[in-house]
């Protein structure tokens, strides 16, 4: 017994250290529950957030508005944000930067930057070469990337999320469009990582909508396959997504709602910006005709008057949408020229008609990727806010040949939702309803290798080998394993893009480098001569294609075997110790557990996830021939029908191992020896008790990033600081104008107290010069010396004020209290006096409180009515300028002990039991009163078989009460439930009348 105490105890001490380990965690947690999405749009932003008991909130930014703008305006010692930043952008037009989530991966020979220029001329671009990138150059000091602006903008988004939530949130999720490639989604991560977010996913803001439609019309989701066309137009660009919206049975939670992106389609330049500027471009040549026999310089060389054409291009497009014309208005245009000419509908769609005539382009991308026809499409929803314009209404229309569009759907603010929903179910913090996402993979990913081959004895010729990785409109997230087996030495290997064959000639030039990378291993040799007795079963290379859509390079790895032969007692141990120590975890033994113990945790990474198009849940590995042959009882699956045709030899299987196959039966593969031998008599297997043991060498890796080279640590470093130096410097700022702004309000509502009668009453004249002669230098040093102060120094001149004119508020302050304080005092004396007299004239026999009591509590009010007397009266004789003595505090005080006193008794006569009645002398019965219920009169008793009626009743044993607690909770009566209605009625002291039914 000692023994088993002792073992418990190590038990117990784990036990609560783990309970303590979960509490820390949880409290910690608690401070930061809040998560938030992020609506990336090119013109403007969208946040949501969720938090205990508010769930999926749009925030409001500091306008009160629900939709931010994404501009940021840089000059030298200050930022602006959102709507401030906006109105900047007519002062200083080079400053403010905005669409440039358009330069995000680019090079800078990449078209987009051209156009960017072409669009934004008063921005200067230069080149970055390390990366050959572009940046803003807003002043020889001022330098700042893409990413860093992104980065400025999603810091901003959370201090917006963070005052809303009232608290820290550090996790978001963050849309982006569905057409970025690689190079783009990292550098909008690196962006993230730039302003301390922890993005839990880049989800393609399609997606988000249609997980936002999905979750709000959960009910209207079957088994029966829905397909819905989502055409987003937003400001910069169009995308065209067929979802299929479908209940599907999972193995967590049974039959849940999933989504699934079956067609993509794209364009990445149409939208209300380009409207906007062939609005601007069309009224810059009407102000220039206007001007033009005075000789007036182009409007199109002055950025402020270009400025002020786009911000009234963007209010003409919403007009028009809802009218046939509009007078194009604005004040001052350029040289204190007003400008004035009217727009119609009419015009304005003759300026955009090629626009116009690229509408049905992603419908047909759509379709086409999905590889279905419009007739199955049950429903086309309008999202974005260019699709408000009619012309683009009527031409999708008409491609889609439905009777109307669905506009059922916040056009602004579903892919937010969407978004933050999948926030709070990636959350530790909250529980969500399942809603199954299969997204989808857009541009197709493969692997290029080249190898050595001997055609013909002695000729050696290379061979240029594709295998798809991840196939266009695959579902991701998912991993892939590639493995090589034809190489005993270090090689290379190639990641690049697949066929892009669906995008256009000028798409292909926007898109940039078509490699992405290439890998160097290693110490392949090395892993070959460490393990010379063992067969190589290949060099691994894992992938992974994660939930923002990025890809990874996890490990290489190369894998060898042997057969090990153990004794049966040997096996059987440690078949035993396994099982152990299986269970202790609460696991089981798996088949391959058992075959290869010493690969388990690689082989659960490569469990099956979600595989290629057309064999969806399938978890797909590639293999290359060896060149000696393999004896192993694996079938080869076919190669990937979109890749290149497959050499002699190579082959796909589902696990890394290659040993059996998935549709293989669980008792066949724990009963398969190795070798893929049939299974043995049992005592066959006592014999030969070979089993397979598996030696992982990991394999060192180079990676040469061919499309866009990711910032380096040490420079993301320095952005990342340079970023927190901004915004230290921009809350800095906010402190010092909100210490001159405070000062500045004392001043002046002192100034303006001094002639009020209340202040005049307390204070004399000299006080009162004093305190203005004070304010006035205080005000002068404001103006001119205060520009340059500090906010330590104009916090200190703020406290010397205040402690001057500390005694004057004292006294108007006190003398305010007064009346109400000195009321509340009158009526709880005269309250307390007459309990204390209601409680004296209750009789000796039903007395509750004893004379101690009774007397402290006339003590009590006796020393406060001559306490209230006294200082009044000393109150009087002084001055009011002088410090008064009867002070508001010591009036609460001596209320708040009467009031104990008095609530001492209060509870006291409530929580008090009655004292026990005597029983009258002569024994008689007084008549129940009238009033009294059935319970208090005698009930007639039906007695059991063999007692007679004039048997005596077994009577109630008398209570014996010895006095009363005020913690007793018995209710307070009359008389004992025994008690006899000539009893109650002596003990009251009144007769009561006869019923009508009583006897």
């Amino acid at each position: 017994m000692t023994v088993k105490v002792r073992r418990q105890r190590p038990r117990r001490r784990v036990f609560w250290a783990l309970v303590a380990v979960l509490l820390a965690d949880l409290l910690a947690l608690s401070d930061t529950l809040a998560v938030m999405s992020v609506d990336l749009g090119s013109e403007s932003m969208k946040v949501a957030i969720v938090k205990p008991g508010v769930p999926m909130e749009i925030v409001l930014n500091k306008e009160s508005r629900r939709k931010t703008p994404v501009i940021v305006t840089l000059k030298e010692n200050e930022r602006f944000f959102g709507d401030s930043a906006a109105s900047m952008a007519i002062k200083n037009p080079k400053a403010t930067l905005r669409y440039f989530q358009h330069l995000l991966g680019k090079q800078a020979d990449n078209p987009h930057v051209a156009l960017y220029q072409a669009r934004f001329p008063e921005h200067e671009l230069t080149f970055d070469p390390q990366r050959q990138t572009v940046h803003f150059q807003i002043s020889p000091q001022l330098q700042f990337s893409p990413e860093e602006v992104l980065g400025m903008v999603l810091n901003y988004s959370r201090s917006l999320a963070e005052d809303f939530a009232e608290q820290p949130i550090k996790d978001a999720v963050i849309t982006v469009p569905v057409f970025f490639n690689q190079a783009e989604r990292r550098a909008v991560l690196q962006a993230a990582r730039m302003a301390g977010l922890k993005v839990l996913q880049l989800i393609n803001d399609n997606t988000a909508t249609a997980l936002s439609y999905g979750v709000f019309r959960r009910k209207d989701i079957n088994t029966t396959a829905q397909n819905i066309m989502f055409y987003d137009m937003g400001s910069g660009s169009t995308v065209c997504t067929i979802v299929t919206y479908q209940m599907v049975k999972t193995k967590e939670a049974g039959m849940q709602p999933q989504l699934q992106i079956r067609g993509v389609g794209f364009d990445r330049t149409l939208g209300g910006l380009e409207m906007e500027l062939r609005l601007r471009e069309h009224l810059a040549g009407l102000f220039n005709e206007q001007r033009k026999g005075q000789r007036a310089k182009d409007v199109r060389e002055n950025p402020r008057a270009m400025a002020k054409l786009l911000r009234e291009a963007n209010r003409l497009k919403t007009v028009l949408s809802a009218n046939a014309d509009h007078m194009a208005q604005i004040e001052g245009l350029m040289d204190d020229v007003d400008f004035k000419a009217k727009v119609t509908r009419v015009e304005f769609e003759e300026l955009c008609a090629d626009l116009f005539e690229r509408v049905p382009g992603p419908v047909q991308q759509a379709l086409q990727s999905a590889e279905m026809s419009l007739d199955e499409i049950e429903q086309v929803i309008l999202v974005g806010g260019a699709t408000r314009v009619p012309k683009v209404q009527e031409v999708l229309l008409k491609a889609v040949g439905k009777e109307e569009l669905g506009k059922n759907i916040n056009a602004d603010e579903a892919a937010a939702m969407g978004a933050v929903y999948q926030a709070a179910a990636l959350s530790k913090a909250f529980k969500v309803k399942p809603f199954v996402v299969r997204d989808a993979v857009v541009y197709p990913i493969l692997v290029e290798f080249t190898r050595e081959v001997e055609e013909e004895p002695g000729v050696h010729s290379l061979k240029h080998n594709k295998r798809v990785l991840f196939s266009r409109m695959g579902p991701y997230p998912q991993r892939k394993v590639i493995t090589f087996n034809r190489y005993s030495h270090d090689f290379n290997f190639h990641i690049n893009y697949g066929d892009l064959g669906f995008l256009g000639p000028e798409d292909l030039r926007v898109f940039g480098s078509q490699n992405l990378t290439t890998v160097k291993l290693k110490g392949v040799g090395d892993s070959f001569k460490k393990y010379p007795d063992y067969e190589s079963k290949g060099i691994k290379a894992h992938f992974n294609l994660d939930e923002s859509g990025v890809l990874s390079l996890d490990r290489v790895e190369s894998v060898f075997e042997t057969l090990v032969e153990d004794s049966p007692e040997e096996e059987s141990t440690l078949t035993k110790l396994g099982n152990t120590i299986s269970s202790l975890f609460g696991g089981g033994t798996t088949p391959d557990a058992k075959e290869n113990g010493t690969d388990t945790v690689q082989e659960e990474e490569e469990s099956p996830a979600e595989g290629s198009k057309d064999e969806p849940g399938e978890q797909v590995e590639l293999k290359e021939e060896a060149e000696a042959p393999v004896e192993d009882g694996s079938q080869p699956l076919p190669p990937e029908p979109k890749g290149d045709a497959a050499p002699e030899g190579e082959k796909a299987t589902e696990k890394e191992n290659g040993d059996k196959s998935e549709d293989q039966k669980p008792s066949e593969k724990a009963e398969a020896g190795p070798e893929g031998i049939a299974p043995a008599p049992e005592g066959e297997k006592k014999q030969k008790p070979a089993r397979k043991q598996r030696m992982v060498e990991e394999i060192g890796v180079e990676l040469v990033v061919l499309d866009l080279p990711d910032l380096p640590e040490d420079k993301l470093a320095q952005s990342v600081q340079k970023l927190q130096d901004l915004t230290l410097r921009d809350l800095e700022k906010q402190e010092r104008e909100k210490a001159a702004n405070s000062l500045e309000a004392f001043i002046f509502e002192t100034q303006d107290k001094l002639y009020q009668p209340e202040y005049q009453e307390v204070s004399t004249e000299e006080q009162r010069e004093e305190i203005s002669g004070k304010l006035s230098a205080a005000s002068t040093w404001l103006e001119d010396e205060g520009v340059g102060a500090t906010t330590v120094m104009l916090k200190e001149k703020l406290a010397e004020l205040r402690k001057l004119c500390q005694g004057l508020f004292f006294r108007v302050e006190e003398r305010k209290k007064w009346p109400e304080r000195l009321s509340a005092l009158d009526n709880l004396l005269n309250h307390s006096s007459m309990f204390l007299k209601g409680a004296r004239l209750i009789p000796e026999m039903d007395q509750i409180f004893t004379e101690v009591e009774m007397t402290t509590l006339e003590k009590v009010i006796n020393e406060t009515w001559a306490w209230k007397n006294a200082t009044l009266a000393e109150q009087a004789k002084l001055p009011a300028t002088e410090k008064p003595v009867l002070l508001s505090k010591d009036i609460e005080a001596k209320m708040m002990a009467l009031d104990r006193e008095v609530q001492y008794l209060l509870n006291k006569a409530k929580f008090t039991k009655p004292r026990p009645r005597p029983k009258d002398k002569n024994g008689t019965r007084a008549e129940p009163p009238l009033n009294a219920s059935a319970s208090d009169q005698g009930e007639k008793v039906i007695l059991p078989a063999g007692q007679t009626e004039d048997a005596e009743p077994i009577s109630e044993p008398e209570k014996v009460e010895t006095g009363s607690e005020p913690g007793d909770t018995e209710p307070l009566e009359l008389g004992g439930p025994g008690a006899e209605p000539e009893q109650k009625e002596q003990l009251t002291g009144q007769k009561r009348p006869l019923k009508n039914d009583e006897l």
